[in-house]
């Protein structure tokens, strides 16, 4: 019986003894992916191509607005001698322009949205395949994202090890 109990205590120092051990060889990293979202080429013609779309969205717009500061503005100057009913004709006229506007706008930012999405979508795609292919060659348990909008409050650098130039390397950027 002492000599089973013996044994028994043997084996169990021994499993917490690996266990300390494999809690040893656990790799750890991190990665800042904002800046190496920003590092991709991708990332700068993607930028040029939203703010383009959204320049042209801007244009359309004041391009409405001009319009409709211009029929109110006609209309001030005539509304004096119109009729009552080409003055009402006038007055939802220039209401529905104005609903039109609104409509637009509100139009515009759904489409912005939708556009920045399709153009980042493959961007983030990549960006996380190759953190992920990273982490698993390199046999990392966790790669923590750091940076602004991190939820990471504290990490030991020296224990945890910066995986951007691996990730980038994967990706083909210098």
């Amino acid at each position: 019986m002492k000599r089973l109990t013996g044994i028994a205590v043997v084996l169990l120092f021994l499993g917490f003894a690996g266990q300390d051990i494999n809690a040893q060889n656990l790799k750890f990293g991190h990665i800042n992916s904002d800046e190496l979202i920003q590092a991709l080429p991708d990332y700068d013609s993607a930028t040029t191509n939203l703010e383009k779309f959204r320049q042209d969205l801007i244009n359309a717009l004041e391009l409405m607005q001009v319009e409709l500061n211009n029929k109110s503005e006609a209309y001030n100057k005539e509304a004096k001698n119109l009729t009552d009913i080409v003055r009402q004709t006038k007055e939802q006229e220039l209401m529905d322009m104005n609903r039109r506007i609104q409509e637009f706008q509100q139009s515009a930012q759904t489409q912005l949205q939708e556009k920045q999405a399709s153009l980042f979508q493959p961007i983030m795609a990549k960006i996380d395949k190759a953190i992920k292919d990273v982490g698993k060659e390199n046999g990392f348990v966790y790669i923590y994202a750091v940076g602004q909008g991190s939820t990471l409050v504290y990490y030991d650098e020296t224990k945890s090890t910066n995986v951007m130039p691996m990730a980038k390397a994967k990706l083909g950027i210098k």
